[in-house]
Formats: C-alpha cells, structure tokens, sequence
C-alpha cells in the first residue's frame, strides 16, 4: 500500500536508500533517493537502475566518514554498527508507511506496513501445531530450522522490502512480474545497507522462502497474512461501520493450513454476528 511521503529526511543519519512514490495514474511514480558514500562508491545502482522507467529521481548524499567493512579493530566495529543502524533506520519506512488498501477506503489513521507484520508475528508465537513442523525449531537436512520460530522470522520480513518500493496494490497498475522485480531489487539494496553477511544472507533467504511460497512455513505464513487482513477489515467495518467485502472476497478459497481456514472462518463468523440485523452501508454511524 504505497503512500505519498511528504515529510522532511532525517538529518542526523548517514543511511542512504530510495523510496517509491506512487501517484495515480498516468502520472509515473517518482522514485526519491538518498545514498550513504558507502553505497554509491562500490555497489552500484542496481535499484535505481532498475527502476528508472517507472519516472524520475532525484539524489541526495549525506555524507559521514568512511569506515571499511574490511578493516580491523575499531574501524570494523564502527562500520558494522553504522550498517547496522543505516539499516534499522531504513526499516523505519515500515513503521510510517500506511497501508494503501486502508488509505484508499477512506480509513482515518490506517496500520502501518510495520503493524501488519508485527501482528502477524503474534500469528506465528500463537498458532497451534502445523502438521510437519515443530512447535520449537530443529535443523533440517540441509541445516535450515524449521517450525514456529522460523514462522515468526519470516513473518517479520516478508514484506521488508516496501521500505524502499513502497505498498505496491493492483491500483497502482504494476504487474505482478515487475512488482516481484522491484522488490526482489529493494531486498537487494537493503541487504547491502546492513553490508551482506550471515544475517542479510538469511533475510533474503526467508524473504524468497515466503515469495516462492516453497515451505509448510511460507504456507502458514501466506495464510496469516491474508488472516490478518480480513481480521484488520473486521475492525475497521466495526470501528467505522464500513463495508469492506472486497477484502473478504480476496482471500476466499486461498488458505493453505488448517490454522489459517480455522482462524478465517472464526473472522468470519464474528464478521456474520456482528452485521446481523445491521444495515450494510457505509452510512452506517459507529
């Protein structure tokens, strides 16, 4: 759910990143960049690159002294914590970016990209067992661990990337292919703030783990995100007495898991107790 960011750059960091704008059609989205010398000097522009057809751009480069992931002692202690906090401060995004479904229902105040996965993460620490998966964790074969634990991680970055690309929904016209494209590219440029390693490596593990949907946890995680979007509808139909069919809609007949149709026709049947002789208008006063 892209959002217009019109509000100023923090000073005091050094990070760097682009942030998709999304306008309405036809007017192109305009991609706002602000890259770290680390970044520029050595890694390209892979982002920016790639995303030069959907309008323009402009740059901004906050300078700070360099620090070398390479170097030794201090140095590498200064560097790995000025990734770490260049990344932590790009994932801010996630925290002030609202969810488009939401702002383009009128919803005052919507949850942000942040709220959604962090309820879904509640998801993943609350489920019952899923036929395959251990309640704990435990490594498979080929040294991946699996269960709940590795639900909750997924949970919290499967959509990392809209730090960068923003909320992308159909209205915003970009093909699903692209869309993956774009993301996949952001997930790039984000793993290239925290400066690579095990821990990047891992979220762009988990990342692709969810998008191929090609593990029972991807499978469960697939279905708390649509869980948590009828459970979001829900309380904004009882919070602002709106009707918000189409997000229902959009998700029947896709659960995966026994958790996920349990907890959806539990919703749903909420949903059904609490409209019960109640008007379905949007006129409806709360």
């Amino acid at each position: 759910m892209a959002v217009h960011l019109n509000r100023s750059l923090p000073t005091r960091s050094s990070l760097a990143f682009p942030l998709r704008i999304f306008h309405k059609a036809p007017a192109p989205p305009t991609l706002l960049s602000v890259r770290s010398q680390k970044l520029s000097s050595g890694s390209g522009d892979s982002v920016l690159s790639n995303a030069s057809s959907f309008g323009p751009r402009k740059s901004v480069n906050l300078d700070r002294p360099e620090a070398s992931i390479g170097s030794s002692g201090s140095s590498s202690s200064s560097s790995s914590s000025s990734s770490a906090i260049d990344f932590l401060t790009l994932c801010n995004q996630l925290k002030t970016t609202k969810r488009k479904g939401w702002i383009n229902q009128g919803i005052n105040g919507p949850e942000s990209i942040a709220d959604h996965m962090y309820r879904m993460a509640l998801m993943a620490l609350i489920a019952g067992d899923l036929h395959g998966a251990n309640r704990e964790s435990f490594m498979s074969g080929t040294g991946q661990e699996r269960g709940f634990f590795r639900c909750i991680k997924i949970a919290i970055v499967h959509d990392i990337a809209e730090a960068i690309v923003g909320d992308i929904t159909p209205s915003d016209g970009i093909p699903k292919e692209e869309k993956s494209r774009l993301e996949e590219a952001a997930l790039k440029e984000m793993c290239e703030v925290l400066g690579g390693g095990t821990r990047a490596e891992e979220i762009k593990e988990l990342w692709e783990e969810y998008e191929n949907n090609s593990s029972l946890e991807a499978n469960l995680v697939k279905d708390f995100d649509k869980v948590e979007l009828i459970l979001q509808a829900l309380e904004y139909e009882m919070e602002h007495g709106k009707v918000l069919d189409e997000f229902f809609l959009s998700v029947e007949g896709k659960f995966q898991t026994e958790v996920g149709k349990s907890w959806a026709a539990e919703i749903t049947s909420r949903r059904n107790s609490w409209w019960g002789n109640r008007p379905k208008t949007d006129d409806l006063a709360q």
